[in-house]
């Protein structure tokens, strides 16, 4: 009899238990669905496709499907300061009434041509290389920052002394300035100038050859009658060429035709001097006219002769030292046939050289003269030796400028 009434006890608990559940379930789902739908926007969500169901590895670890990496957001220092601002550029304001002013720097830079050409041929040396060339400024070693071998037209007066000192002079000249004029090229400029106590213009700049020519015939048929003035300034003259061709851009050149002897110059020997190394893209050679003289005269006796002897060798050394000062050349012809040669190794030189560029070590603006000094040495330092096709050694000259006068800074 007791049995059924513990059945019927049993069964009602867990009836009471179920419904409790239940109520507790319906109870929870409206705040789910209400969760669910603020955080889709109140959209039903879109259907997800599915995926393959990834087995985790046999060995452990973590499976395909690793879900959302969270980065943590790196937390500000409050304590650290904010970098400054960059500061403002500076503002100048020039005075009323001026306008842009422009900084320039300049610095220094020389330019000279080097002429190498063999001693007994006058032949211009062909192929050397920038390192064949040693530059010395004042002794001190400069580097060479620019070369190239230059053969281009040339701008060239001829200036001449024709004067009363004798028609032997006169002739000597002219035929040198002949030698010279079959020489040009028609690219060419020339211009003509003689020269006694005065200067005269015999012909302006110009290419046309033909007009040379008639300033020729002009001098030829003068040449017997006699001169006006027996003296020869030809300081003062090589000063007046000197200012006229620096108008001129570029380089230039003066052919000097004349004996040397000055009469009545203005300027001295130490002036003109000065004169010519301050001379700038200009080059003096020179041509003696008094060297046929010199040999026929040289050793006669007496007072007079020992005078002569004197001026002639004076007056060559003044020439000589116009073409060094300039990196030109000099001759001093004792013979009409060798004028020919002479004024062809003068064309060459003109034409063909190297030009060398450098920095000077020593930038100071302060006008003092600059020595200058060019060595030619071979692939290991040492001097260049030049021989011929049979291996006999050949002698060759340097032919550049003697140095140069630097810049004032006022300039």
């Amino acid at each position: 009899m007791t049995m059924p009434r513990l059945n019927f006890s049993v069964s009602q608990r867990l009836t009471l238990d179920l419904l409790l559940l239940v109520i507790v379930a319906l109870a929870g789902a409206p705040r789910i669905w209400a969760v669910g739908q603020a955080a889709s926007g109140g959209q039903q969500p879109a259907a997800q496709p599915q995926q393959p169901d990834q087995a985790a590895p046999a060995a452990g670890g973590p499976s395909g499907d690793t879900g959302v990496i969270a980065v943590p957001k790196k937390k500000e220092n409050p304590d650290e300061a904010p970098p400054p601002p960059a500061p403002a550029a500076p503002q100048f304001k020039n005075p009323e009434g001026m306008g842009n002013v422009t900084l320039h720097v300049n610095v220094p830079e020389v330019t000279i041509d080097v002429g190498v050409m063999l001693e007994k041929t006058h032949q211009f040396v062909p192929g050397l290389k920038p390192s064949n060339f040693r530059v010395f400024e004042d002794g001190v070693q400069q580097k060479v920052e620019g070369f190239k071998r230059t053969e281009a037209p040339i701008t060239c007066l001829i200036l001449m002394e024709y004067s009363a000192r004798g028609m032997g002079f006169r002739i000597q000249a002219l035929n040198a300035a002949l030698a010279f004029a079959e020489q040009l090229r028609p690219q060419d400029y020339i211009a003509m100038m003689t020269f006694d106590l005065n200067t005269h213009i015999i012909l302006d700049f110009t290419q046309d050859k033909q007009q040379l020519q008639q300033g020729m015939v002009m001098l030829e048929n003068e040449v017997y009658m006699p001169a006006a003035f027996s003296e020869s300034n030809v300081f003062d003259a090589l000063n007046e060429s000197i200012d006229r061709l620096e108008r001129i851009e570029g380089q230039k050149y003066i052919v000097l035709i004349a004996t040397g002897i000055d009469t009545f110059s203005k300027l001295t020997f130490d002036k003109i001097e000065k004169r010519v190394k301050a001379a700038r893209d200009i080059t003096i050679d020179t041509i003696s006219t008094d060297g046929f003289f010199e040999a026929m005269t040289q050793g006669m006796g007496g007072m007079g002769g020992a005078m002569r002897d004197m001026s002639f060798l004076q007056a060559d050394n003044e020439m000589k030292s116009f073409s060094d000062w300039t990196g030109g050349m000099h001759f001093a012809p004792r013979f009409v046939g060798e004028m020919p040669d002479d004024v062809k190794a003068i064309n060459e030189t003109i034409r063909a050289k190297y030009e060398l560029i450098y920095h000077p070590t020593n930038a100071r603006l302060d006008g003092t003269f600059r020595k200058i000094r060019v060595e030619l040495v071979d692939d290991e330092g040492q001097p260049l030796r030049m021989q011929d096709e049979k291996k006999k050694p050949l002698k060759y000259d340097i032919i550049t400028r003697d140095g140069y006068r630097a810049k004032q800074e006022v300039e």
